[in-house]
């Protein structure tokens, strides 16, 4: 019985790595749609978003299982629980990912917006595909050091994304209104699989640290503020 709990929890594993480097590559290949106005990128982004949820599907089945039927405890319990939620986290990365591509594929053959702000934008896709590529790295590796190279790069998508909005607020800016409407989409799509990217660091920190002996979870719960 031993035997086949470790496998599945090792078939866990796997298929969780599997959906981390899926949608790594789905930002990857969403980046290059957009600076090369690539359209054969951006529908293989967007057909590829079933895989992953695909891939999620799966983890949750096998996650439900073990809980059920192996009733893991300390450990492995935290890995199985983290495992479900990490898997709806990166399902998320893969939409934002599909929607950079949506927008890339909507202006084909024409490039998304133009000049200086696009410039901004194609550094927020490039900082999302790294940050998506550490992220997937993490996960397989269990290397801590890559949480922290994350969260850096979710600063400096944070400090793009602020800058985007100087274009858009700018009242002498010639942006026609669907141009608008892309820099807004475009430049909180990124943010977001940023945030998700650190999210999934710090899950992957609890994955591997546990919680300290000091941590009292319950000490985190202020119910007055959900009351008021």
């Amino acid at each position: 019985m031993r035997e086949q709990f470790k496998a599945q929890m090792g078939q866990l594993n796997e298929t969780l790595i599997a959906e981390a480097k899926a949608a790594a590559k789905a930002m990857s290949r969403a980046a290059t749609a957009l600076a090369d106005a690539n359209l054969s990128k951006a529908e293989k982004v967007i057909d590829a978003d079933k895989h992953i949820d695909l891939l999620e599907r799966a983890i949750d089945e096998m996650g439900v299982s073990l809980l059920a039927r192996q009733t893991p405890v300390a450990t492995d319990l935290r890995v199985v629980v983290s495992g479900l939620r990490l898997s709806a986290t990166l399902e998320r990365m893969g939409d934002l990912a599909r929607h950079v591509a949506y927008v890339a594929r909507g202006r084909y053959p024409e490039p998304v917006v133009s000049g200086e702000v696009r410039d901004l934008l194609l550094q927020m896709a490039e900082h999302a595909k790294i940050a998506g590529e550490k992220m997937a790295k993490l996960i397989e590796t269990e290397d801590l050091a890559l949480a922290h190279e994350i969260e850096a790069e979710d600063d400096l998508l944070d400090e793009l994304h602020l800058r985007t909005f100087d274009y858009v607020l700018d009242e002498n800016n010639s942006y026609t209104r669907q141009e608008i409407i892309d820099i807004v989409l475009l430049g909180r799509y990124l943010e977001r699989y940023g945030d998700h990217a650190v999210a999934v660091a710090r899950r992957m920190q609890y994955v591997v640290q546990g919680l300290h002996q000091t941590t009292d979870p319950f000490a985190k719960v202020d119910l007055t503020e959900v009351a008021n």
